[in-house]
């Protein structure tokens, strides 16, 4: 699985925070039982910005098992984190059981937009298993609105939605399809669902958020298309005028699901 940096992760959080379905939240919260202590997994959990999110929502004592594969990310998680944490260096490649068992609430943020149907299956059997709550955040569904319009987007944004559904280490990725494949495999398992867009709205002020995005769009789109490096080399010029020029406003579509055992 590829990693992501510290840099990257705090650059994303404010529109992390900013982008949650606040009413997905709280179905999962109501889900809890209300005074009792709450054990929560978070999955791919970063630095904790998951955390961060969530904690100042939960009403009740709660103690959370943080899980990545990188550890200097762990190091990071405990080093923001103004409580204390349990944390697990796992490969995550694997949904273990282990890491789920006793838990209330299962958690991922900007996760399963990179595992296979048959990770998410195993997945959502778990947590099942473990009449787990489930809250996963901010999966990709494919929508990318650039302002203003440019002739090549819909190229670019074709080409990154294809490499989104390529193998990012957990099998061939569920990209865009993420969001309604988690809730219907959610629903099979007896869960009843929320699910609403959680979109990230990026415009003047967040200039290098905008910067680093396009530039892993245009990344994407070239490994895919050699033949048309220079097309989108011209294209990402074009979308940095527009930032520099401070005119442009980035749609990036996202989905919240919430699960709960009926």
């Amino acid at each position: 699985m590829s990693g992501f940096s510290t840099d990257w992760l705090a650059l994303r959080e404010p529109a992390d925070i900013a982008a949650r379905a606040s009413d997905v939240t709280a179905f999962a919260v109501d889900a809890l039982h209300a005074g009792a202590p709450c054990r929560i997994v978070d999955l791919g959990c970063g630095t904790g910005s998951n955390v961060r999110y969530l904690a100042p929502r939960l009403p009740q004592a709660q103690s959370w098992r943080l899980v990545d594969h990188a550890a200097a990310l762990l190091d990071e998680a405990r080093r923001r984190l103004p409580f204390d944490v349990e944390t697990h260096l796992a490969d995550l490649r694997e949904p273990d059981a282990a890491l789920l068992a006793g838990c209330h609430l299962v958690t991922a943020s900007a996760l399963l937009d990179l595992v296979s149907d048959t990770w998410l299956t195993r997945f959502v059997e778990l947590c099942r298993e473990a009449r787990a709550v489930v809250l996963v955040a901010l999966n990709y569904d494919g929508r990318m609105q650039c302002t203003p319009e440019d002739p090549d987007d819909g190229f670019v944004r074709d080409a990154v939605n294809q490499h989104q559904r390529t193998d990012k280490g957990f099998g061939p990725a569920l990209g865009p399809d993420a969001g309604p494949r988690v809730a219907a495999r959610l629903r099979e398992a007896g869960y009843e669902v929320c699910s609403s867009q959680s979109d990230w709205v990026l415009g003047a002020g967040q200039d290098e958020l905008q910067y680093q995005l396009i530039a892993g769009w245009a990344a994407a789109a070239t490994e895919l298309y050699p033949a048309a490096a220079g097309r989108i080399a011209a294209w990402l010029n074009r979308r940095q005028a527009y930032i520099e020029a401070g005119i442009s406003c980035l749609v990036v579509g996202h989905d919240d699901v919430a699960g709960r055992l009926r």
